[in-house]
């Protein structure tokens, strides 16, 4: 099949994908810009918060990061900045329950369209097969990138069909790094807005993040080229 066609058969067959991956991406930068404001309106409303309305509020931005209103560093930032140290662990976990959230709805809206679309082709099913086995440093690697949108990436992960509990698992180790950092930032902060607007990593952050992000290329890369390599093999044993 000639690749015009089949990049045309691809997108008809799987269109509300595309779309709500695109979705993905778009709804969090401008949700996050209108909470930035409506928070520096009303400082005062995550002061003295009860054991109830903080398990409430870890349970909110589960769902607010699971459906893209809210980036993760825009979590880690403000809660850093309103609610200190102690809501950490709250907020680590959070992450890992956006994770699965995002993860059971890409499954709910794909319906597995991807999947059979790419299984047609025996390199392509092998190559998602090869993938599929190295779903720990793969989940990993794009979590650990700063630049990598989290509820995109949950999308993209469900379409390989990753086991639940691993997807969970390796979410949370992946995010880590970097909610560590931007939480931190967020409790250094004296204004919300100019947090919000510009966080002032410093250069030790700056040679962090870029870090983090040659880290996750490569890696990547590596996984890659791994999967690509076995999946040719096993087509050409066959063969």
């Amino acid at each position: 099949m000639k690749l015009i066609p089949l990049l045309r058969n691809l997108v008809r067959e799987n269109a509300s994908t595309f779309v709500s991956m695109l979705l993905l991406v778009v709804v969090p930068v401008t949700v996050s810009s209108t909470l930035a404001v409506y928070l520096y309106q009303y400082q005062d409303l995550f002061r003295d918060l009860t054991i109830w309305q903080l398990l409430l509020y870890f349970l909110v931005i589960s769902v607010t990061m699971a459906l893209a209103l809210t980036p993760t560093t825009f979590v880690a930032l403000v809660s850093g900045f309103y609610l200190g140290w102690t809501a950490f662990p709250g907020v680590v976990v959070a992450y890992g329950v956006a994770a699965l959230v995002g993860y059971s709805l890409g499954k709910l809206i794909d319906h597995g369209k991807m999947m059979s679309f790419l299984n047609r082709f025996e390199n392509a099913r092998n190559l998602m097969q090869e993938l599929r086995a190295e779903s720990w440093p793969l989940i990993f690697l794009t979590r650990i990138s700063p630049v990598l949108p989290f509820a995109l990436m949950n999308f993209v992960l469900s379409l390989l069909q990753i086991n639940r509990k691993k997807f969970f698992l390796a979410s949370i180790v992946g995010m880590l790094p970097r909610t560590l950092f931007f939480y931190w930032i967020g409790t250094q902060a004296k204004d919300i807005i100019s947090l919000l607007q510009d966080p002032d990593s410093g250069t030790t952050g700056k040679l962090l993040m870029i870090a983090l992000i040659i880290i996750s290329i490569g890696g990547l890369y590596v996984v890659f080229d791994r999967a690509l390599k076995k999946a040719l093999k096993k087509a050409s044993a066959k063969n």
